[in-house]
């Protein structure tokens, strides 16, 4: 065990299996378990998904705090008012977030004069910086994050925007009040940026406070390199993969333009893993477009089975218009697979020439025309394309893999423990 005290993990959302973020706290939670002593503090809907892989791990202690009461009617009525757009639900999660975290100080405080310890806080869940915490009041030196977000809306794809309830993207600007009202970031002792647009979007007074760390890691046990599949050619389609939920800002709808444009030069096999509000909207252009039998829809599948169909294709493709992180990128780099995505956020910078190719985030029509042009060229020129997927592979185990996170974690930890 690292002599490093013992660490108060606050993750609202911490979880296996339970979609990307609380994917993130439940490896931060469980990797840091065999390293040092954990308190870990997380949200009751987690629970039974915990107890399935384990917890309360060897030296670690859970806390679950209960805030359904609060959540449950406001998630129904947003999910029935916003059934396209995941953004209305993002502000009741945050207005969850306030109450779990003052709930939690509270049962923080009981434990404390019971005889509870720890020597820092460290809240990884919600990677939003917007989701200003009270735990500094414990007196504990706090690190926050790795936080993402603090990307701006994009101005080329206003079809996109206005499905996804772009009108609301301002509102969430309201979370700069509550960190300024609660000293969230004031009291912190390291905050934790995963882009250049996050740090940008901290206030300058806070910028000295900042480390660069990327929200997302990628485990190398479920996610193995793989060889390339056999190259495509006149009787193997050229085998393209697309991960995520079906909602309007991931771009499928282009990606199925663009199959529809090359169907008829090169053989073509689109798997759509992920399921969402957009699905039957995205199964009937499919039918319009005369593509229905080159596109299979698998909805949402268990991070092993997305590595086993990551092993089963040339390439992969996330045309998301506003993405901030990108963990299926990494995954799919992981599988030594090269990637596709547009030149917009967290994509713009884990992808570039060497794993994949960036598409100019330039409007509907010309995202469609770069992307048929870019999965022709991997038809036309597979080799190139497989070396790519290699230098990925390389990439993620050298700069995105959990176990150098928790490495570079440690070593923060050890500064803010040394730089009072």
């Amino acid at each position: 065990m690292e002599n490093l005290g013992t660490v108060l993990l606050s993750a609202y959302q911490c979880a296996p299996g339970m979609g990307s973020v609380s994917q993130i706290g439940w490896e931060w939670y469980s990797r840091l378990a065999g390293r040092l002593p954990v308190t870990l503090v997380t949200h009751i809907r987690n629970r039974r998904a915990l107890e399935q892989a384990g917890a309360p791990l060897p030296h670690t202690e859970v806390v679950y705090v209960d805030t359904e009461w609060f959540a449950g009617p406001l998630y129904r009525l947003a999910s029935r008012l916003f059934p396209r757009s995941e953004h209305p639900r993002f502000l009741i999660s945050s207005l969850d977030f306030f109450v779990y975290d003052r709930l939690a100080l509270r049962t923080l405080r009981k434990l404390r004069k019971q005889g509870k310890a720890w020597d820092w806080v460290h809240q990884p869940t919600p990677v939003s910086p917007l989701a200003a915490t009270t735990l500094h009041r414990l007196g504990l030196p706090v690190i926050l994050g790795p936080w993402n977000g603090g990307l701006k809306s994009p101005n080329n794809f206003p079809e996109i925007m206005a499905a996804e309830s772009g009108w609301l993207y301002p509102i969430r600007r309201l979370g700069r009040l509550a960190d300024w009202l609660s000293g969230s970031s004031r009291h912190a002792r390291l905050l934790l940026t995963a882009t250049a647009a996050t740090l940008a979007d901290v206030p300058e007074r806070y910028r000295p406070k900042c480390r660069n760390m990327l929200e997302n890691g990628v485990d190398l046990e479920v996610f193995r390199a793989s060889p390339w599949p056999e190259p495509p050619g006149e009787s193997r389609p050229l085998r393209v993969l697309f991960v995520g939920r079906l909602l309007p800002f991931k771009g499928t709808a282009m990606l199925l333009e663009a199959l529809a444009r090359i169907r008829r030069e090169i053989p073509v096999q689109l798997d759509v893993v992920g399921s969402g509000p957009e699905e039957a909207a995205l199964r009937t252009q499919a039918a319009a477009l005369s593509i229905g039998d080159c596109v299979a829809f698998a909805g949402a599948l268990p991070q092993a089975e997305v590595a086993r169909r990551l092993s089963e294709a040339h390439v992969f493709c996330l045309p998301s218009v506003r993405e901030s992180g990108g963990a299926v990128l990494l995954e799919a780099m992981a599988v030594a697979r090269p990637v596709i995505a547009l030149d917009y956020g967290g994509p713009a910078e884990i992808v570039d020439a060497e794993v994949g190719a960036l598409i100019p985030a330039a409007g509907w029509a010309a995202v469609v025309e770069c992307l048929a042009d870019a999965l022709a060229d991997a038809y036309r020129n597979p080799d190139s394309w497989r070396r790519r997927g290699l230098a990925g592979r390389t990439r993620v185990e050298q700069s995105y893999a959990w176990p150098a996170k928790i490495e570079a974690a440690l070593s923060l930890y050890k500064e803010c423990l040394e730089n009072p």
